[in-house]
């Protein structure tokens, strides 16, 4: 009023609702995120609170094809022990009643390929059981104690659907040993989900029908604790097949596949030594992929011919030009291999010879077929196979004169076959039956890592080990010199014969030789 200025002012009151409305819908707006930010991160199965959620992968007879040892073959042995477990889940009573106890766990050992994840779904299929499916490694994260926490889930959701089988696949990943040369390389998270593992084993009651199976190649690195009885107290092994299991297995895998009457598996599981399921899997698919590329309506033998050699030997490499010189010396490097295998008594019989040249390096092949299994082998066999081996190289050296770079394999091969006769087999007679030499691996507990070999015999008696190597190589060379020096004539007309054709089969050469010996 000094001054002629009139003011006035009054204290304006708001509404309760409305000061709770000013904190309340900014709080609401971001718990509202947070909502949609969780239920998206769980339907993509990440989020915070999902880490001790199981990972497993639940097979039941209503949602998949059912799998039963109907589908499974070449692993007679195994499947015969498993048939138990199926019985104690479909019969559980007639167990109890005897006061016998199933065994908790089952441990499936062999190597890749052999069925084994095949044969835990074939036991689910055949008892008509959930089959609960997840990978050791997944057990693992890298926040600590996440792994204990899914294995408590796994089993809780087991016990909740029983009778099942819970199977974990790469046991190793979790179970390796704690001792030894493990503990040289701890893992606390590991540990941790092995040791909630075994607590689990021995806290769930079998007689509930939970059954744990799993799988491993590498058993010898498991924890004792594991593989002890009460836990995983049977091994069952998956092993390679033998022929037979080998025949049967490809015909599973043919069933769907339009085969020529022809077509017969027998040759093709002569022609498949060592190879486990999923190889002879990888087989039929490649040999009906060719007969495809060929425009074929069947698969012919011809078909499951390049589907072995492309998966022993690679592709074939038409691009690769060698000159006259260098075709000719393989030629008759090939020639000499074949002759001395139609030579000597206790060779395998030659299927095919070839001087196409092949992705793995390879410029010649030949193939011979062993005509039965076989798990041992005399002295006198392991000296022809030697022999064979040596042909090549003394056919260059006698046709062509002077020696090549392309013996190196054979040279590599035999030098370690007559070391193992000297060294492991016992059969030098200027050494007499004894071993030199002791793998390190062995004398350490649970590790399969090879660290070296031992010496344990003295330098006079190495300088013998080297001379009776010279003196084994000396003879099957001078032998198989002998041999292709006598029949000079068949060897120079395989040779022509495989220059001209580059592909000769078990009839071709047979023919070969007779003209040649006429």
């Amino acid at each position: 009023m000094q001054h002629g200025v009139a003011f006035a002012g009054r204290i304006e009151q708001t509404a309760w609702w409305e000061s709770v409305l000013g904190w309340l819908l900014p709080l609401a707006f971001f718990v509202a995120l947070y909502s949609f930010a969780m239920r998206r991160m769980a339907k993509g199965g990440g989020g915070p609170l999902s880490f001790g959620k199981s990972r497993v992968k639940i097979y039941d007879r209503t949602q998949n094809e059912r799998i039963t040892f109907e589908d499974v073959a070449g692993v007679d042995e195994a499947e015969d022990e498993l048939r138990e477990v199926v019985d104690f889940l479909m019969h559980p009573d007639k167990y109890q009643a005897l006061g016998a106890r199933i065994p908790k766990g089952v441990l499936l050992v062999g190597p890749p390929g052999t069925g084994k994840t095949l044969l835990a779904k074939a036991v689910a299929g055949e008892a008509g059981v959930p089959f609960f499916s997840i990978s050791a490694s997944e057990f693992v994260e890298m926040f600590v104690g996440v792994g204990a926490a899914r294995m408590r889930d796994l089993f809780e959701q087991a016990k909740q659907r029983s009778p099942c089988i819970v199977f974990i696949d790469e046991l190793d990943a979790i179970g390796k040993s704690r001792g030894g040369l493990g503990a040289m390389g701890t893992h606390d998270e590991r540990e941790q989900t092995l040791n909630q593992l075994l607590v689990e084993m021995d806290g769930f009651d079998p007689g509930k029908g939970v059954v744990i199976m799993a799988a491993t190649n590498r058993p010898e690195v498991l924890d004792q604790a594991l593989v002890r009885a009460g836990r995983f107290d049977r091994q069952v092994l998956v092993d390679r097949p033998d022929l037979r299991g080998r025949r049967e297995i490809l015909r599973v895998h043919a069933r769907g596949v339009d085969l020529a009457p022809v077509v017969d598996l027998e040759v093709i599981a002569r022609r498949t030594p060592g190879m486990v399921g999923a190889d002879l899997a990888n087989i039929v698919n490649e040999a009906a992929l060719a007969a495809a590329r060929r425009g074929g309506g069947t698969v012919e033998t011809q078909d499951f011919e390049e589907a072995i050699d492309r998966v022993q030997l690679g592709l074939k490499r038409r691009g690769r030009v060698m000159n006259e010189e260098e075709k000719r010396r393989v030629a008759f490097h090939e020639a000499g291999h074949a002759l001395v295998a139609l030579s000597v008594q206790h060779a395998d019989p030659v299927h095919r010879v070839s001087i196409i040249p092949r992705s793995i390096g390879a410029l010649g092949i030949t193939l011979q077929l062993p005509t039965d299994e076989r798990y041992l082998m005399t002295r006198e066999e392991l000296c022809d196979r030697i022999c064979v081996m040596l042909g090549g190289r003394v056919a260059e050296e006698l046709v062509c004169g002077g020696l090549s770079t392309g013996a190196q394999n054979d040279l590599e091969r035999v030098t370690e076959l007559a070391r193992q006769m000297v060294c492991r087999f016992g059969m030098s007679e200027a050494l007499g039956p004894q071993t030199f030499g002791q793998s390190l691996s062995a004398r350490f507990l649970q590790t399969s890592v090879p660290l070296g070999e031992e010496r344990n015999y003295s330098e006079q008696t190495a300088q013998r080990i080297d001379a009776e190597l010279q003196a084994m190589l000396g003879a099957e060379q001078a032998r198989a010199r002998q041999i292709l020096t006598e029949r000079r004539a068949v060897l120079e007309a395989i040779g022509a014969r495989l220059l001209a054709e580059e592909t000769l089969d078990q009839d071709d050469l047979a023919a070969v030789v007779a003209g040649a010996v006429a």
